[in-house]
């Protein structure tokens, strides 16, 4: 075996053993969490990691927010704004980052809606959903994590079958970070009893027939006994924007 002792050498090393580390940690904390409070969950985040962690927030609640912000006064939240968001989302963003003590941050997509339609042409998101969410959601995502060894989402188990197996704590091997999914053991009632209970923001879309809300383009309202997933991308085989797959 060569081992080489330069300073990239070494770098690399260093960090492949620095993952190895964390995965094992985030599956320990998988397991010995699973039953603990969402705020436990986030505690054991804001303990291990100081600042190096932030939220992830569509903004269709702000229950991972106030959950966050209960815990870790002044932690980093991340809202991506993939300019074709309802009125309504940025009007619920706003509102979080005016009433509640977190850091709100802003992140746009290298293209603007405009300069995308240039270059791919208009309603991208009809013809190529998976590239539209790839340029708009995926990769300034990824680009807005990269200072943080961890990140929290809002997954839930019940949400959809393809989250069926989400763990509170799990290993992001996409991004190499720890991913925590704190009310991945929640239900929809939990939802609608901490929202009752704390009188948490949310967006007002979710009272005029969205089940869950994504991009304006690409939502439309639930018909009598779908899902709360079903109008996300309806007639399309996708289910999923690619930021936690």
């Amino acid at each position: 075996m060569t081992v080489t002792d330069s300073t990239s050498g070494l770098n690399t090393t260093a960090k492949l053993a620095e993952n190895a580390r964390l995965a094992e940690l985030a599956a320990r904390a998988g397991e010995e969490l699973d039953a603990a409070p969402a705020t436990e969950i986030l505690a054991w985040a804001a303990d291990q990691f100081g600042s190096d962690w932030c939220v992830a927030s569509s903004m269709a609640d702000a229950v991972l927010p106030h959950l966050a912000a209960s815990v870790a006064p002044g932690v980093n939240v991340v809202f991506l704004d993939t300019g074709y968001h309802f009125a309504e989302t940025i009007g619920t963003r706003d509102a979080v980052a005016a009433t509640m003590k977190l850091n709100l941050i802003t992140v746009k997509p290298k293209r603007t809606v405009a300069e995308q339609d240039a270059e791919f042409g208009p309603r991208l998101y009809e013809r190529d959903p998976d590239l539209c969410c790839a340029m708009r959601k995926v990769a300034p995502l990824a680009d807005a994590l990269e200072p943080y060894v961890a990140w929290a989402s809002g997954l839930r188990r019940d949400e959809a079958s393809t989250r069926s197996n989400v763990r509170v704590v799990e290993w992001d091997a996409k991004r190499s970070m720890v991913k925590l999914n704190p009310i991945a053991t929640w239900t929809e009632d939990d939802v609608q009893r901490y929202i009752a209970d704390n009188g948490v923001l949310v967006n007002p879309l979710l009272s005029d027939g969205y089940g869950s809300v994504g991009c304006a383009p690409c939502t439309r309202r639930l018909l009598e006994g779908e899902d709360a997933r079903a109008g996300r991308w309806a007639g399309l085989t996708k289910t999923e924007c690619g930021l936690h797959t």
